[in-house]
């Protein structure tokens, strides 16, 4: 087993959701024999939740989804404890998360702590990215996410736990060499969704932290006029759709049934449903997952 400052985060996250008892919001075990799905605090981790969801139920599967959980860090402390069985991730940033190198699916199983198993890769990628206002990138000569070095202060819209991710501020300096000392966030706990768009667009930030399925979409349901920064030096590894498991806590057949459906979900899939999410038409995950397990049949 590798132990790393981020399974350290994991234990304390643990030992809070057990410190908890029975006011937890995340103590969900489900009946025994039901799949209990947890997802993280941003909405495409809900969709495909409730997509792997709704196959499970269509073979005959109890589930509940526990929605909402949170970071990186209390959602994989809450698999580890056994209050949820399963998880949705990203392959590269859950390899980097325990201290392994982004490859495939040997180096993330060699990664894994020995009570967690990764299910198969989904040939879904949804990556983190630096993206900027067309206007900023036209007027300081913005392409690559090296580029950033040419403006005097880089404050980035992000999660707050983006401040500690090997892609975040220390990727940006050790990757690409820009001074530590400009780099700041500004913690945004919205996804790199409205909030995050709206910040880079007021100029609360210049750089915002959107995944590239996610469409810039402002409150208001206006798409903002952004760019992707290219990232020649691959800070940011690929990141494949990747169920995660408590070793073990599965009845059988389920992660069949998931590894199914992962197979046939696409990037571009992706970024259709997360469009009917945050778009105007503000469709529900669980009807979002219907519709898309529906037209596999």
């Amino acid at each position: 087993m590798k132990l790393t400052a981020a399974a350290g985060a994991i234990v304390v996250a643990t030992l809070t959701l057990t410190a908890c008892g029975s006011d937890d919001p995340f103590a969900v075990s489900g009946e025994a024999g039901t799949v209990v799905i947890g997802t993280a605090n941003f909405p495409e981790s809900e969709i495909i939740g409730q997509i792997w969801a709704e196959a499970l139920r269509q073979e005959g599967f109890d589930v509940d989804v526990n929605s909402g959980i949170g970071s990186r860090e209390v959602y994989l402390g809450a698999l580890q404890e056994g209050s949820i069985n399963v998880v949705p991730e990203y392959s590269g940033n859950l390899t980097q998360f325990y201290g392994g190198t982004p490859a495939d699916e040997a180096a993330l199983a060699e990664a894994l702590p020995d009570d967690l198993e990764a299910g198969d890769f989904s040939p879904a990628e949804s990556k983190d990215a630096y993206r900027v206002t067309r206007q900023l990138a036209d007027e300081r000569g913005l392409g690559t996410i090296a580029d950033l070095d040419k403006l005097d202060q880089i404050t980035i819209a992000a999660p707050p736990e983006f401040a500690e991710r090997p892609y975040g501020p220390a990727g940006l300096s050790d990757v690409y060499g820009i001074d530590a000392a400009k780099i700041s966030v500004n913690p945004i706990s919205d996804g790199g969704g409205p909030l995050t768009v709206q910040a880079l667009v007021e100029g609360a930030a210049n750089v915002g932290n959107i995944f590239t399925t996610s469409p810039a979409l402002l409150s208001n349901g206006e798409e903002a006029d952004v760019v992707i920064l290219e990232d020649p030096e691959n800070l940011i590894p690929p990141q494949n759709v990747v169920p995660v498991i408590k070793a073990g806590s599965l009845p059988d057949g389920a992660l069949d049934v998931i590894n199914s459906v992962n197979a046939q979900l696409t990037t571009e899939d992706l970024v259709e449903m997360n469009l009917r999410n945050v778009g105007p038409e503000r469709a529900e995950p669980s009807a979002i997952a219907q519709d898309f397990v529906s037209s596999l049949s």
